[in-house]
Order: structure tokens, then sequence, then C-alpha cells
């Protein structure tokens, strides 16, 4: 067991909450190895395919993770946790607050640089990039 993976305990309470092995195309590999490695990416921020061996193929760790996003498999552990830690009482839920605040902005206010209007290079004076007026032009003494 490496540093920062699954304790023993850890795993007891995650691994009920897990779909069950190999429903479709087979076996799958070790669900704690891959669990692993899905939190050590997390915990990093290193791109999948640089993920350490030792926890399988970056591939299989990374299809694993899109696949339970995807079908609410990491939705339901995570309610699965906030029961037992509220049966537990490990939650004080008189410190939960939810705002439905908004404040609208008008469009103009989100920050856009003011676009400059174009003015084409024969347009412009010699050595600058302002326009030229009439009495820059050729012949204009």
């Amino acid at each position: 067991m490496g540093r920062g993976d699954l304790a023993n305990a850890e795993w007891a309470r995650l691994e009920p909450q897990l779909p069950l092995s190999g429903q479709r195309g087979g076996r799958w590999n070790d669900q704690r190895k891959v669990i692993n490695g899905i939190l050590f990416r997390v915990g990093t921020g290193i791109p999948w395919r640089d993920l350490p061996e030792r926890f399988g193929r970056w591939k299989t760790v990374y299809e694993r993770h899109r696949r339970w996003s995807a079908d609410g498999t990491w939705d339901g552990i995570l309610d699965a946790a906030q029961a037992d830690a509220d049966l537990a009482g490990r939650i004080d839920w008189s410190m939960v607050s939810v705002d439905s605040t908004s404040c609208r902005a008008h469009q103009r206010a989100a920050g856009a640089r003011k676009k400059k209007p174009h003015v084409p290079k024969e347009g412009r004076r010699p050595g600058t990039t302002a326009p030229m007026r009439d009495s820059d032009g050729p012949g204009a003494d």
C-alpha cells in the first residue's frame, strides 16, 4: 500500500457502494488499485498518461473514472458517505447555508475591451497609427 492509498477501514466502507465487477466485458482489474489511481491523479493533478504503473494501465483508470462519473456512481458514493456521517453525528447541519441570491450584470459589464476603430494603412499619418487628416495628405502644403 502506497502513501495516500485507501486504508483498510476506508476500503471496507467504500466497497459496498461500488458497482459489481465484470457485469459487461469480463472481469475488472482490482477495483481498489484503480480507485487509488483515481485518487492519486485527482490529488496531484498529473495528466492521466503520467499515472504511475503501480495503479495499472492509465487508460483503465481513466475509463473507470469517466464511466462512473457518467453513470452516477461517484454521486452514490458521496450520498452514502454523507448518510453514514450523518448517522454517526459527524455532520452539523446547523452550519449548512443555501443562498439562492443572484446578481445579474449587464452584458457590457463583462470586462471586454472596447475595439478601436480600424483605420486602413493608407489612411494613417506617416510614422503613427493616428488617422490621416486632410492637411496630412500628399500635396497638402
